[in-house]
């Protein structure tokens, strides 16, 4: 079991920075696969970035590649979504995820473990 908490949302301007973090408690955190997803009002879960267990294979959805960037520090057991040039669209609640394996995916109902998310809003 691992317990994981978002943190870092809040309110930015279109083009500014924003960087989330994950931090995770229970299980060893390097044991999983962890996965950012995205949630609009009125929309579904959307997929946003992934990394492997190993720290060598990452994923991004078109819509963030070149802008975002995921990256973990097992050391501290945290994930971190390194949000640059965020667009308006952009805006949603974002929740971190762990999926047991090596490997990452796409797919939500892949993950295992879910936090409550962060708010991101982005104005024009």
């Amino acid at each position: 079991q691992v317990q994981l908490v978002e943190s870092g949302g809040g309110l930015v301007q279109a083009g500014d920075s924003l960087r989330l973090s994950c931090a995770a408690s229970g299980r060893t955190f390097s044991v999983y696969a962890m996965g950012w997803f995205r949630q609009a009002p009125g929309k579904e879960r959307e997929f946003v970035a992934a990394m492997d267990r190993s720290d060598r294979l990452t994923g991004y959805a078109d819509s963030v590649k070149g802008r975002f960037t995921i990256y973990r520090d097992n050391a501290k057991n945290t994930v971190y979504l390194q949000m640059n040039k965020p667009r308006p669209e952009s805006t949603a609640v974002y929740s971190c995820a762990a999926k047991r394996g090596l490997r990452y995916n796409s797919t939500s109902f892949e993950y295992n473990y879910w936090g409550r998310g962060t708010q991101v809003t982005v104005t024009s």
